[in-house]
């Protein structure tokens, strides 16, 4: 196990986002980059790579299309901003039929606006337009959740947009550096089963504890994205 908890895994990926000369040149405040945390998992390891860079947080809410049948197997993802992809090789290797992910995006799109009222409590998103992003999840598995961030901010108009997760495997890393300008990684490791492995508690979240962290983590300037 790499990490002790997604609090921990936050420390170690900020550790190797300071020394990537990533953000050098960006500056504090207003023209420094915004992190944003993948809900709900991706919210505490956000909030230690805010408190390291002293960058405003917010929450990015995105949710697997999971097939009917087999929800481990995700078709795709759609997030905030009306954005949705799909993994076009699996659903094609399946035969799903489009009627059926329209229905499965339908029913996640209800718990992603829940989210969205719980998880930012009524306050318009932090303000992106021209600046860098750091968008961050506990980790990566198909990748296709953190390609849904990924293009909500894009559609916000981020200038650049970098994903940092603790751990993924590396052709899910790999594959995902062709969607962000950059991806940093702690971990990538050859066997990789879940994250579930690479945690010592990897307990799941509630609303309310992702909701804290923003509260603690002031969010600075906010404006309709």
């Amino acid at each position: 196990m790499a990490f002790a908890d997604r609090r921990d895994a936050g420390r170690r990926l900020a550790e190797v986002l300071v020394r990537s000369g990533l953000f050098d040149e960006e500056q504090p405040a207003v023209m420094g980059p915004v992190v944003m945390g993948m809900a709900r998992g991706g919210v505490p390891v956000a909030f230690e790579v805010s408190s390291a860079l002293d960058a405003p947080l917010d929450v990015v809410v995105v949710r697997k299309l999971g097939h009917p049948r087999q929800p481990e197997l995700g078709l795709g993802a759609i997030g905030e901003d009306g954005v949705r992809v799909t993994n076009d090789a699996l659903v094609a290797k399946l035969g799903v039929p489009e009627d059926v992910i329209d229905g499965v995006a339908a029913q996640e799109a209800i718990e992603l606006e829940r989210r969205l009222v719980v998880c930012r409590g009524g306050r318009a998103p932090v303000e992106v337009l021209g600046r860098t992003v750091i968008v961050v999840d506990d980790g990566l598995a198909t990748g296709f959740t953190a390609r849904a961030a990924i293009e909500v901010m894009r559609r916000r108009g981020a200038a650049r947009v970098v994903l940092a997760v603790p751990v993924g495997p590396p052709d899910a890393v790999e594959a995902l550096r062709d969607v962000a300008d950059a991806v940093v990684c702690v971990e990538t490791p050859k066997k990789f089963f879940g994250l579930s492995e690479w945690y010592e508690d990897f307990s799941q979240l509630s609303d309310d504890e992702v909701a804290r962290f923003l509260v603690d983590r002031p969010v600075g300037p906010v404006g309709a994205a």
